[in-house]
């Protein structure tokens, strides 16, 4: 018993000393819960904010990140026109061919065209920001436990002191939503960055926000319809088993009164 009883002190000592997160030296803070309504069991996505997010992506984020599984065409999901979303891919060049004299040439990007990449190849990406391979964000709400909250976290969680002992690596910026704490991407939102086209305040919090809804819609663009056959399915479930249980009440009632 006395064993035990020191066991559980020193317990209790080491969970004081991670401090009042229970963050230890190295691991990754839990991320933040954003509320997002599209996470909820009947949520859907804010076309609104996705659409701002998109905004974010174009502005801000494709300049080291690629989107290698979105057409552009997938944009009219979003509630786009078919005319602003050739507007948008137009803008882009994309290489093309080969052509009739069997060279490759440069043509502006079409509907069908996927997301052009920041970078010819995953060196060039790695050379242009310091040895570090920007991850592709087609389905990086997918790929991280708890994404769009882990992202909406990390995108807000720049310009925190390091806890005490904690050495920043040289290009390396401190993020306690990161695993490790060091992360090469330094902070990439601020205030009034850049300028909504539907007139909402561009603050760094409602620019992670709008984003992260935006890649969350990206990775399942499905979700929506998905929701809503699964209400169907239950609906249908609800009426069949209430007509079996009609049926099966009928049946008896008759074998009873025979039998009687």
């Amino acid at each position: 018993m006395k064993r035990f009883l020191k066991i559980a002190a020193l317990a209790g000592i080491v969970l004081l000393a991670a401090g009042p997160s229970g963050q230890a030296a190295g691991e990754a803070r839990h991320p933040r819960d954003a509320g997002f309504g599209f996470a909820s069991l009947f949520g859907t996505f804010d076309r609104a904010s996705a659409q701002r997010g998109f905004q974010v992506y174009k502005e801000v984020c494709s300049a080291c990140h690629s989107m290698r599984l979105l057409s552009y065409r997938n944009l009219l999901e979003l509630g786009l026109s078919e005319a602003e979303v050739r507007a948008i891919a137009a803008t882009f060049t994309v290489t093309d061919g080969p052509n009739d004299e069997g060279e490759m040439f440069e043509r502006p990007a079409r509907l069908s065209d996927r997301f052009r990449r920041p970078h010819a190849n995953d060196a060039a990406a790695r050379l242009a920001n310091n040895g570090a391979l920007p991850p592709d964000l087609s389905v990086i709400t997918k790929a991280r436990h708890d994404g769009a909250n882990y992202l909406y976290s990390l995108l807000t969680g720049y310009g925190q002191e390091p806890p005490q002992g904690v050495t920043i690596g040289d290009g390396l910026n401190y993020n306690p939503y990161f695993p490790g704490g060091q992360i090469a991407m330094g902070q990439v939102l601020n205030d009034d960055q850049i300028e909504y086209s539907d007139g909402t305040n561009a603050s760094a919090e409602q620019m992670a926000r709008d984003v992260t809804t935006f890649l969350a819609w990206a990775a399942e663009p499905e979700t929506e319809a998905r929701r809503r056959m699964g209400i169907r399915v239950l609906i249908f479930l609800a009426i069949a088993g209430l007509l079996a249980y009609g049926v099966k009440r009928k049946i008896w009632a008759e074998l009873k009164t025979k039998t009687a």
